[in-house]
């Protein structure tokens, strides 16, 4: 198992340096967009019709992209509070219920998330935009997202069933 855990995280990892570098490219093409737009460099050239509309997909993947890998390091939002004020194994059986939460809908998502790939991909669906582009490119990423976050909501599961009857000590906002 642990060999698992640890191939998965380095899948996480290899996926949070893709969310990195699609973050460079939406960068350098927005930069581009700002120079055409401002600076003629090219005679007739006047910005990136497109930027606008790839950023806010780039925007999307990379939040799939690095969703997993951040709730595997334990850098998502968590309100802790109640955990920190209430006794330790009652903060462990918290932890537990809000993971046991976290994978239910995790795997709701995925398995709506697919429906709604698998449908748009049968009705032949597009995006009309500045471009035309098939809308099961933009609807793949969530599900295959989710599942990885399920996938990880089990790890977490693994990892407190092994540790101190506490609440985990990741982002903790309180000490």
């Amino acid at each position: 198992m642990e060999r698992a855990a640890s191939a998965f995280g380095k899948l996480l990892e290899a996926l949070a340096l893709l969310g990195c570098a699609v973050i460079l490219l939406m960068t350098l093409m927005i930069c581009a967009d700002v120079l055409l737009r401002n600076v003629r460099v090219i005679p007739g050239v006047y910005g990136i019709a497109w930027a606008n509309e790839v950023s806010e997909a780039m925007l999307y993947l990379v939040t799939m992209l690095t969703a997993p890998w951040l709730l595997r390091q334990g850098q998502h939002i968590r309100v802790d509070i109640v955990l920190r004020a209430v006794p330790p194994r009652l903060g462990w059986v918290f932890e537990w219920i809000s993971d046991t939460l976290g994978l239910v809908c995790c795997l709701m998502i995925a398995w709506y998330g697919a429906r709604a790939v698998l449908a748009s991909f049968n009705a032949g669906s597009m995006s009309i935009k500045t471009l035309v582009t098939p809308e099961w490119w933009m609807l793949t990423p969530l599900p295959i997202a989710f599942l990885l976050l399920a996938i990880e909501m089990g790890f977490r599961m693994r990892r407190l069933s092994l540790g101190a009857r506490a609440p985990r000590d990741d982002a903790v906002s309180t000490g």
